[in-house]
């Protein structure tokens, strides 16, 4: 996750501990909010499909869900025990998603257990069945952030999401949340379909007052294996677009929050820019990209999943790769590859912690860009769907070939 306010502005933001080592976030180690000794040394975020049920169709679903029941899904018993276990490892945050985790029966009672045991907790939604009492739950629970995904405006959205009507229903969602005070913000996922209302999609959010909002880059796996990803232009002028957005909110003094996601290269492209421009604030950006590593500790270190059927993976995106299952090892046991069929996988994942004998496991132009001790090879999750192995190169990368050959020094 590339938080483009903070290294493009300077600006404080939340959980720059966790991202850069520094910053909000505080160093007690008996919370979850610990600020980590290093980026390597982070505990997960943990994406928990809680119920592949849905009762949207959307063209980009990675978990490929309907409007319909699922056998195998956790127990009410085992979803306490994947909670506990979770708040005993200190796990960084739990963010629930499905499906939609609204539609789940025992929703209510998952937010106060992961709460009450301290866990820092986060809702990925559609937004459409956010209801008045809904919304007041998540505040008196303290729910950390709700992310409503948007994708368009007005009908772009509703084509994007599969049924009439479901942008007005996730926009009146957010403002159910915050007409109760809860923090609340945006996520979008940037295809072909959509990036030409970004601008649009931009300026809706500043007539909002919206304060956070987290675009994306498309991830080719479940239904989104026919949704057409950015070419490399239009990835270089989004970025340059949210870019630029960043900088008038931040002059505005608005304080929103805008960041990318699932594409280290973005705090490359960034980087650079600010070198060509002689921004004063790019020896603390290339120092806040080295402490983050990329996508090297992101997928199956920083990032994990435990799906709806209790199989435990690197990432949401990578379902492919299974490490255990929480119905037979707790969580913790599998992420620190001592029970299940963790081990060689996370290790060979992982890799070593020198960025240089990392990158010598790298094919193509992700093994030979001098930019990789900071972006890690992209999202490897994405490099293994399109080259059928987690060591290509990420295709999702817009980097020219001479921005990947730069000596950084000479600029």
């Amino acid at each position: 996750m590339i938080n483009i306010t903070r290294l493009w502005t300077g600006a404080a933001q939340p959980a720059d501990h966790l991202r850069y080592g520094q910053g909000h976030g505080r160093r007690d180690e008996s919370t979850a909010a610990c600020m980590p000794a290093s980026s390597r040394a982070r505990k997960p975020i943990v994406v928990w499909n809680i119920t592949r049920t849905c009762n949207l169709r959307c063209v980009h679903c990675y978990a490929d869900s309907h409007a319909e029941l699922y056998d195998g899904e956790l127990s009410w018993e085992q979803c306490c025990g994947v909670i506990d276990d979770l708040a005993d490892y200190g796990a960084s945050a739990l963010l629930l998603s499905g499906g939609e985790p609204l539609l789940h029966p025992q929703l209510p009672k998952i937010l106060e257990r992961a709460t009450g045991r301290g866990l820092k907790v986060t809702i990925s939604t559609n937004g459409t069945r956010i209801t008045p009492a809904l919304a007041a739950l998540f505040k008196k629970l303290e729910v950390a952030y709700v992310g409503i995904s948007l994708d368009g405006i007005g009908d772009i959205h509703d084509e994007f999401r599969g049924v009439k009507g479901s942008f007005e229903a996730a926009i009146r969602g957010f403002r159910l949340c915050e007409e109760v005070g809860q923090k609340t913000g945006l996520r979008l996922t940037l295809t072909r379909n959509n990036v030409q209302c970004m601008e649009q999609i931009l300026d809706f959010i500043e007539e909002q007052g919206i304060q956070r909002v987290c675009f994306y880059h498309l991830v080719p796996t479940g239904r989104g294996v026919d949704v057409a990803s950015l070419t490399p232009e239009e990835a270089r002028a989004a970025m340059d677009m949210l870019i630029a957005r960043a900088e008038a909110w931040h002059a505005s003094g608005s304080g929103r929050e805008l960041l990318t996601v699932t594409q280290p290269a973005d705090g490359i492209y960034l980087l650079l820019r600010q070198l060509r421009e002689g921004s004063p604030l790019a020896a603390q950006t290339l120092s806040l990209l080295q402490w983050n590593g990329g996508g090297a500790n992101s997928s199956g270190r920083g990032i994990s999943n435990i799906d709806t059927q209790g199989d435990v993976h690197p990432d949401q995106f990578w379902q492919g790769v299974t490490l255990g299952n929480v119905k037979d090892n707790a969580f913790s046991q599998i992420w620190e590859a001592r029970a299940g069929e963790a081990s060689t996988q996370l290790d060979e994942l992982r890799g070593s912690a020198d960025p240089l004998v990392r990158q010598k496991s790298i094919e193509g132009r992700c093994g030979r860009c001098k930019f990789f001790s900071l972006c890690g090879g992209g999202f490897r999750t994405r490099a293994a769907f399109t080259n059928g192995h987690w060591y290509g190169s990420d295709l999702g990368c817009y980097l020219s070939d001479e921005e990947i050959d730069l000596d950084i020094s000479t600029l």
